[in-house]
């Protein structure tokens, strides 16, 4: 029986620190899913299809990975695709306070999926989505105005 796994999130963007997680539970699954979570109650840098698509690319050597996007519970799409176990990385202490929340949350809707928290490691401690996309609009702004000058 083929083991699978769910790495849900936004990904807005797909960090080092994301593509270092998932390259490390590789061998531990026979499938990876990378999914990515759409919320119509947020704003995003990138749309989804510029997200899927950017984590395509740069997993394209992994062929025991499937990138695809969804909405609603992530328990939900867990069931769909028959996945037994969630992935999320944690990098501090409110990161582990937060998953270990959702995690329970889903254990009490379905106890037979795991979610299994792996530690970032120590290179990309301080790399985050939020500061990603910060650095990149502080980019595009600098880009902007080197090229009205």
């Amino acid at each position: 029986m083929a083991v699978l796994a769910l790495f849900p999130g936004s990904f807005d963007p797909f960090t080092a620190g994301h593509e270092a997680i998932l390259r490390r539970v590789l061998p531990l699954f026979d499938k990876v899913v990378v999914a990515v979570g759409v919320n119509s109650e947020k704003h995003y840098m990138f749309s989804v299809e510029e997200r899927t698509n950017r984590i395509r690319e740069r997993m394209s050597d992994c062929p025991t990975v499937e990138v695809t996007s969804y909405e609603g519970m992530t328990i939900d799409l867990c069931h769909r695709l028959g996945a037994k176990v969630i992935l999320r990385g944690i990098r501090t202490a409110n990161d582990f306070e937060y998953e270990q929340t959702v995690a329970a949350v889903n254990r009490l809707q379905d106890p037979s999926i795991e979610t299994l928290l792996l530690m970032a490691d120590p290179e990309h401690i301080d790399i985050s989505s939020t500061l990603e996309r910060e650095r990149l609009a502080h980019a595009a702004t600098q880009t902007s105005s080197q090229t009205n000058e």
